[in-house]
């Protein structure tokens, strides 16, 4: 059994690693500057990740399974579904933006385990929409998630590069 300091640090280390990655980028975090944002000295992460590629592959499965949980959050069935995913996930940028940024960093990985994790979860929250889109009745199920994520990475992007005309709507 895990000790709940040793959780709660684990958890720091977590945080520290999203607010790093998402600010400096994978390439530019070393897990030096998540140690320092975390309090804690450099060799003390590796207890927790035994590399800064896992470390990063748990920041990116936390923000994409938070985005999966808000979706099953929306107990309503309805054509207004999707609608009610767009605010569900709008709401995200505001509260975890941080996340939101790893989302567009992940894509650009090209490290076979981070390209691996980052399918596996677009892969997943794409499944589960498409399932969604189906159970409420809307129309050509297949193309409406296919248009729903294009926006959701187009959105990601927008507001990574602070460019919020790219996604005027």
């Amino acid at each position: 059994m895990v000790s709940p300091i040793k959780k709660n640090r684990k958890e720091e280390i977590l945080e520290a690693g999203i607010e790093v990655f998402a600010k400096q980028g994978y390439y530019n975090t070393t897990t030096s500057h998540i140690a320092e944002k975390a309090g804690i000295s450099q060799p003390y992460v590796f207890r927790f990740f035994k590399t800064k590629e896992d470390l990063f592959i748990a920041a990116l499965e936390r923000a994409f399974d938070r985005i999966l949980q808000s979706f099953k959050n929306i107990t309503e069935e309805s054509e207004q579904t999707g609608v009610q995913m767009v605010q569900a996930y709008e709401e995200l940028t505001v509260s975890h933006p941080n996340e939101i940024a790893l989302q567009v960093i992940g894509i650009s990985v090209t490290d076979e385990a981070v390209r691996n994790c980052t399918k596996k979860w677009l892969s997943r929250i794409r499944n589960y929409v498409l399932e969604r889109f189906k159970s409420v009745g809307i129309e050509n199920p297949e193309r409406e998630v296919t248009v729903f994520i294009a926006m959701g990475i187009l959105c990601n992007i927008s507001y990574f590069i602070d460019l919020p005309e790219l996604f005027d709507m």
